[in-house]
């Protein structure tokens, strides 16, 4: 398989799986995650993007902060992704496959946001106490395994 195949080439799903960076936002206060009600899946996701080709993943995930929170802040990005997930997509565009590098944002509760409702219905943060109680259907599949080991990093 050629190593392009991953690129997304045709919207929604041409190849049918897609490298994709996703970013969350973490007050590194409090632990509390960021996301948004996205009204293309129907889930609470953290910001992110598809990665074009010829862009570095760490790139597409600074270009997705300053589209969809409008936040350009390259210095609060941790470089290197600090988890891998593979999910099928729901809702208006099912059915591919996107291949996920998460990275982790720091940013505080008081700083100032400008959500891009286009992608998002609203954003909120999330205390770790209600990622815990809410229902795991309505966060990206990995979102559990992904805050699992945000928590083992900050408890370290």
């Amino acid at each position: 398989q050629r190593t392009d195949d991953v690129f997304r080439r045709v919207k929604p799903d041409v190849p049918d799986r897609h490298l994709v960076s996703y970013v969350v936002p973490v007050d590194p206060d409090s632990g509390h995650v960021l996301l948004g009600d996205h009204l293309n899946a129907g889930l609470w996701l953290p910001p992110g993007g598809h990665v074009e080709v010829d862009e570095h993943p760490a790139a597409t995930a600074r270009r997705e902060v300053a589209e969809e929170l409008g936040i350009d802040a390259p210095a609060r990005l941790h470089a290197d992704p600090m988890f891998l997930s593979s999910t099928t997509t729901v809702g208006l565009d099912p059915g591919h496959t996107d291949v996920g590098l998460w990275f982790v944002f720091s940013l505080r509760r008081r700083d100032r946001l400008d959500v891009d409702h286009r992608e998002f219905r609203s954003a909120r943060w999330w205390s770790p106490d209600e990622l815990s109680a809410a229902a795991p259907g309505c966060f990206d599949p990995a979102f559990g395994r992904f805050t699992a080991k945000l928590a083992s990093r900050i408890s370290e």
